[in-house]
């Protein structure tokens, strides 16, 4: 910490960026090619008054840099970046807002929404008429300075081949916050991923990895707070360094690494859903929180024909410019920082086409793409592309290079409508259940190459799959307009709960079929947390603002599904069991030499071959499929 006196300041480099604690002093570095001026900005431990205000002097290839030898770890800071405002031209700077540091490891406070976060006067008709003037310090995030010493003892990577994971999506409050076993201050928090019941009850589950959805530190939407709601599932980030603080119990940064160190002990990765093709400053009427800030026309892809506006392929109001060496470095020294300084496994990138776009089209060889094939760290940990975006062409399933898995909603599509009933399945289930080398073969990609998933966290749970037929999002506030319709769900004759019990038994049926489906399926199998014990959002398929009991598990044995738990968990041991459900390489349908059978044979209901005209027909509704355990090693 630092006392009330003019800190002493020293030069310090330009390198590594952000605030840097080497044992003596910390060294501050933050890069804008743009501006004319930062001021570093030091905080008391409340982070409601501004103590010091040190002007950065040095400047070495536009990263601005200075080194505070009084400086300690758990100092909290910000910058005020100098520069001109003129929206049209695509300069955005504003003195008076105070920004996070993109390279904070640590974030504290609450973002506490007000006009004054705003570059502009709001109500004005033009931004670049209206320049607001207001401080807006007292409510809003501050970076801190770390300790990064953790005593991680032997833990190492369990590095699970792909062909033997199953993947679990789990989000950290959701997943804990109702659960008894749990004590009540650790529950909803990165420590209560860690305690005993939880650990065992993943384990005797099967999983060997759990995919956290967004923990990178992240901001409630100004319109959600409105209506009293909250952004749930984070897809909204502010810091790719820092974890969410709302999920941690201590406050102290070694909690995250913890409960990695204890997953790993118990033999299962942890897999991050991180979001690196937008951020949450949104659209040119969007706050300014930290990039824009900083230099909006490098963070962020302006329009070419009008820099008052933004690129947007992901439906969020802007887009991250992957074509600027400096955005690049940003993600990738957020990737490496994750893997080595926190142990993580692997990532899941939302909306991965979008940081594959060069110009305006997807690249299959964007930058992006190159460099973590390149990269002797992020080439070996678990790559998973969500293969699609919101922008023309974006939709890239089954064309991400080798060395990547993708979420393959094609799976999915086609085992809902299998067993929802529709005609002329039987050719695409096929094609899915065995790995999807339609997709994926061509290319030298693997049958482990294809997510294969039912449920996410995007649309109806698995219990809801099977009990309605229509969304019902009314308690998002949005007049049940958001969501997808395009389920391929059936409510088994009864929308929503029921005492009807055939309507149950035929329900509990679907559940069996679906998840045997899914884990007895060619390819990476993941499950949604929740849907092994019955767990409903009450037919919400968009529950992205319900941080209550909508969204939160229910481990209520009196409503929990057992059975099914039961169930799954027999499954999940059958597909450890026998290697010919989780094979290495694709069927090749014909007799292999040297065995004399097929690897695989496709029967008709009457127990004859297929033939090639019968795969074709609109009425068939059932596939029977003979799998060679003689041939499961390749």
């Amino acid at each position: 910490m630092l006392n009330q006196t003019a800190p002493i300041v020293w030069p310090g480099k330009p390198y590594p960026l952000g605030a840097t604690w080497d044992g003596e002093g910390v060294n501050f570095a933050v890069f804008s090619e743009h501006a004319e001026n930062i001021e570093l900005c030091l905080f008391d431990e409340s982070g409601r008054r501004q103590i010091h205000c040190v002007s950065m002097r040095e400047q070495t290839d536009q990263v601005w840099h200075c080194y505070l030898p009084e400086a300690r770890p758990g100092l909290l800071y910000g910058y005020r970046v100098y520069g001109p405002y003129e929206p049209a031209h695509g300069l955005r700077f504003n003195h008076h807002k105070l920004l996070l540091d993109p390279y904070a490891k640590q974030v504290q406070g609450d973002l506490k929404w007000s006009d004054s976060h705003f570059g502009y006067r709001i109500g004005h008709r033009l931004e670049d008429l209206s320049f607001d003037r207001r401080d807006n310090a007292s409510g809003t995030l501050k970076g801190v300075v770390v300790d990064s010493s953790f005593t991680w003892g032997s833990d190492h990577p369990p590095r699970i081949p792909w062909h033997q994971s199953i993947i679990y999506e789990v989000h950290v409050k959701g997943f804990t916050i109702r659960h008894p076993d749990v004590p009540p201050r650790l529950r909803g928090t990165y420590a209560g991923l860690t305690t005993a019941p939880v650990i065992d009850y993943l384990k005797r589950l099967g999983i060997t990895a759990v995919e956290l959805m967004p923990v990178h530190c992240f901001v409630d939407d100004r319109q959600l707070v409105q209506r009293g709601l909250r952004n749930y599932w984070g897809y909204n980030t502010i810091s790719f360094f820092a974890p969410e603080p709302r999920y941690s119990a201590t406050g102290k940064l070694n909690e995250f690494k913890t409960m990695v160190k204890a997953l790993h002990s118990a033999g299962i990765e942890v897999i991050l859903d991180v979001v690196y093709n937008h951020t949450a400053e949104g659209n040119q009427l969007g706050p300014t929180l930290s990039f824009r800030g900083i230099d909006n026309p490098v963070y962020y892809r302006p329009s070419p024909g009008n820099p008052r506006f933004y690129m947007d392929y992901t439906g969020t109001g802007n887009t991250l410019n992957m074509r600027h060496p400096r955005v690049l470095q940003l993600i990738m020294d957020s990737l490496r920082y994750w893997v080595l300084e926190m142990h993580v496994d692997g990532f899941r990138f939302d909306l991965a086409a979008t940081l594959a776009r060069e110009l305006h089209e997807v690249d299959r060889l964007g930058a992006f793409l190159d460099i973590i094939h390149q990269d002797p760290i992020l080439s070996q940990v678990k790559l998973i592309a969500e293969p699609w975006d919101l922008g023309e062409g974006g939709y890239q399933v089954g064309k991400f290079p080798v060395g990547w898995a993708e979420w393959n909603d094609r799976y999915r599509d086609a085992v809902r409508s299998y067993w929802k009933g529709d005609g002329g399945q039987i050719g695409e289930l096929a094609y899915r259940i065995t790995g999807s080398s339609d997709l994926y073969a061509r290319s030298g990609r693997r049958p482990y190459a294809s997510i294969n998933f039912v449920t996410a966290h995007d649309g109806f749970t698995l219990q809801d799959l099977v009990s309605y037929n229509q969304k019902h999002n009314e308690a998002n506030g949005e007049d049940n307009r958001d969501g997808t319709d395009n389920n391929r769900s059936w409510n088994c004759g009864v929308e929503g709960p029921t005492d009807d019990p055939d309507v149950k038994a035929l329900r509990s049926q679907q559940k069996r079929n679906l998840l045997a489906t899914l884990l007895l399926s060619q390819g990476v199998p993941m499950l949604l947390a929740g849907d092994a014990i019955g767990h409903t959002q009450q037919g919400n398929n968009n529950a992205y603002c319900q941080d209550n009991e909508i969204s939160w598990i229910n481990w209520d044995e009196a409503s929990a599904d057992l059975e099914l738990l039961a169930f799954a968990r027999r499954v999940i041991a059958l597909r450890k069991d026998h290697p010919v459900f989780r094979r290495r390489n694709f069927f090749q349908g014909r007799a292999i030499k040297g065995v004399g059978v097929k690897d695989i044979l496709w029967l008709m209901p009457d127990g004859r071959e297929m033939t090639d005209e019968e795969w074709g027909q609109e009425f068939a509704r059932s596939l029977g499929v003979l799998l060679s355990e003689k041939l499961s090693g390749r």
